[in-house]
């Protein structure tokens, strides 16, 4: 491994086109996205996409170089190229306040949504309206730990690919199925049609929660509908839905964050299909 930088300044060609991929129109046309940090770095390496290994490419300053020389060998291995930079330069391609060190270049991950369908899921996120990207990463993130078998981002929902949204999913983006651009007309008829049920996730929702529990309908194949953080879902997407849902609020909150509700009702999805299992 050289001892020093070998990309010493910001204006390198190299540098400009990883700088490039912060901007979506950028990211779209290259079908190219940035991971920063060891965690997605890692999960980055490992994952290969139509035969291909997910990371393209590597940046990391020396001293990052020396402390996750793991995750260097594990890129090095799956045919990434590194780049050994200074500080500034990975400040330069970074979009954090305070930079690991890290920053991978990966080729696109999504999932023809024909495909997801196809494979049958029993839990699915699908998320309507959801603009910001932080929120999305952190839904997907959710339905990763819940055991889902797939995300569906729609055409109204923000780009799975920012910089914040990759982050926030903190490696989940490499774990699982992700479809985007998906019209969610067309997400909840294909869905249905492949013998999942549709629930829709709203504060002000017709159904309870724990009913749905109590009553023992939840245990078969589900998708839940995710919509905007601010005004939840349009009357048009509740209506495709084969029930609106509402998680209960036992005490004075006055709701649940996007996230936080996404969560309780991917568990408690989860943990109705296990149950269904486990008695059959």
């Amino acid at each position: 491994m050289p001892t020093g930088p070998e990309l010493i300044s910001p204006r390198s060609q190299r540098v400009s086109a990883a700088r490039r991929l912060a901007r979506r129109s950028f990211r779209g046309k290259e079908r190219l996205f940035l991971a920063e940090g060891p965690q997605a770095v890692r999960e980055a390496a490992a994952h290969r996409v139509g035969g291909e290994p997910a990371l393209v490419e590597l940046f990391a300053t020396v001293d990052a170089a020396e402390r996750y020389a793991d995750i260097v060998g594990e890129a090095r291995d799956a045919g990434a190229r590194l780049h050994l930079a200074d500080d500034d330069v990975i400040a330069d391609i970074s979009t954090t306040v305070t930079p690991q060190g890290l920053v991978g270049i990966c080729r696109f991950l999504d999932t023809p949504f024909e495909e997801i369908v196809a494979a049958r899921p029993k839990l699915v996120a699908v998320l309507a309206h959801v603009r910001d990207p932080g929120n999305a990463g952190t839904v997907l993130r959710c339905a990763d730990a819940a055991g889902a078998d797939a995300v569906v981002l729609t055409d109204a929902s923000v780009d799975l690919y920012n910089p914040k949204s990759v982050r926030a999913s903190v490696g989940s983006l490499f774990h699982l199925p992700v479809a985007v651009g998906v019209p969610v007309e067309q997400a909840v008829q294909g869905l249905r049609d492949a013998g999942v049920r549709i629930l829709a996730a709203d504060g002000a929702g017709e159904d309870d929660l724990d009913d749905e529990l109590d009553k023992g309908t939840m245990g078969g194949p589900t998708a839940w509908v995710f919509g905007n953080e601010a005004w939840g879902l349009p009357a048009e997407t509740r209506a495709l839905a084969d029930a609106v849902v509402r998680v209960p609020i036992h005490g004075k909150a006055e709701s649940l964050n996007l996230a936080t509700a996404a969560a309780v009702c991917l568990y408690a999805s989860a943990r109705a299909q296990r149950a269904r299992r486990a008695r059959s």
